[in-house]
């Protein structure tokens, strides 16, 4: 048995690998600790926990601060991405932000938790990931294209957005609302080492960022295959790993599959060694899950598109840019998930599957 000589791959296809390793990892830590921004909604409405929200704010925090690292020790320039594209149209990010949120509560999960749930033995999340894959493709190169095209390039809502410029926002500024929001959830020190997953969870983001925009920068000068400049996002890779499985072409593989790929596998795994949370939800009151499977799922494939991102495409990726229409698509995801959480709670159609509390609170 050989050993593997790295130069004999292409740097694509080393980023494909190691993308898949950085998947592999998302996952793993994903299904152990059951990250989730919509379950931090959730928890929140339900039960006031604020461990999940907390581990959120610690991967957005973490994210913005290991990227800004990465700017000044790497030549990398963060506006090249399509988070910070000039011509912005903050009513798609808006109204895309809105659908996601209200999807990701209806369906019960965003769609990087619907891979971990799938992984986890979870029928019903592979209606929502298969819907959120026919929506997202629909809305970029199917019969929905037109629409979202149509409403993205509308010069009246693209004029009225140029009067806010999608910049960066000062990172100082940004921080200190983030570490109030970190300090109201955390409440006290003692409860930092809880929060491991969102500090990982936030270095993968910035090691995407790198990968791609240092590493895979280089195939700018070969004559090899572009690596786009990106980090984890969800909504359009799934979309295109659907493409892939169906219409199987090894070139198709880039950044994006390889990581939902790698989370399938990582969260998989993880739930073969602490099968905790593979017994499904425990909750008792009854909703129509196939139902909210499809309709969430449909709503946050369109969602998702016209947001540029979901909750980590545009919550941790995006987040991390500091671009403002990113502020502005996870405020929208927020402010819609939090509205409609409150309304299933208030028709008891908000399920609690797990109880997710902070380790001091557990010993009371």
């Amino acid at each position: 048995m050989g050993i593997i000589n790295i130069e004999n791959y292409e740097i694509f296809e080393i980023v494909n690998i190691v993308a898949l390793l950085m998947g592999i990892t998302f996952g793993v830590i994903a299904q152990k600790t059951q990250f989730c921004f919509n379950g931090a909604i959730k928890d929140y409405i339900l039960i006031s926990s604020t461990k999940r929200g907390s581990s959120v704010i610690t991967a957005m925090i973490t994210a913005i601060i290991a990227t800004h690292m990465l700017t000044l020790f790497y030549d990398i320039d963060l506006t090249e991405t399509v988070w910070l594209r000039e011509e912005i149209n903050y009513f798609t990010i808006i109204i895309g932000g809105s659908l996601f949120g209200i999807g990701m509560m209806i369906a019960d999960g965003c769609s990087s938790r619907h891979l971990v749930k799938f992984s986890q033995g979870d029928i019903n999340s592979i209606v929502t990931l298969i819907f959120i894959a026919i929506f997202a493709y629909a809305s970029t190169k199917g019969i929905l294209n037109n629409l979202v095209y149509t409403l993205s390039t509308n010069e009246i809502l693209l004029n009225l957005s140029s009067y806010i410029v999608n910049g960066q926002v000062n990172i100082y500024i940004v921080l200190s609302f983030l570490f109030l929001a970190w300090f109201y959830l955390t409440k006290s020190f003692k409860r930092i080492s809880s929060l491991k997953d969102g500090l990982l969870v936030g270095l993968l983001i910035a090691f995407g960022w790198y990968l791609t925009g240092v590493y895979g920068a280089e195939t700018l000068e070969l004559d090899t295959r572009y690596v786009p400049f990106t980090s984890i996002t969800f909504v359009g890779p799934i979309s295109k790993t659907l493409d892939f499985i169906t219409h199987y072409k090894t070139s198709n593989l880039n950044f994006g599959i390889s990581i939902i790929l790698g989370v399938l596998i990582g969260a998989f795994s993880m739930s073969r060694i602490d099968p905790k949370y593979n017994l499904g939800c425990s909750s008792n009151i009854k909703v129509n899950k196939l139902k909210n499977s499809m309709i969430g799922g449909a709503l946050m494939g369109v969602g998702g598109v016209l947001s540029i991102g979901c909750t980590v495409g545009q919550g941790l990726t995006g987040f991390s840019t500091l671009a403002f229409a990113s502020i502005v698509a996870i405020f929208s995801i927020f402010v819609s998930g939090s509205l409609m959480g409150l309304y299933l709670n208030k028709k008891n159609k908000l399920p609690m599957c797990f109880i997710f509390e902070w380790d001091d609170e557990k010993k009371k």
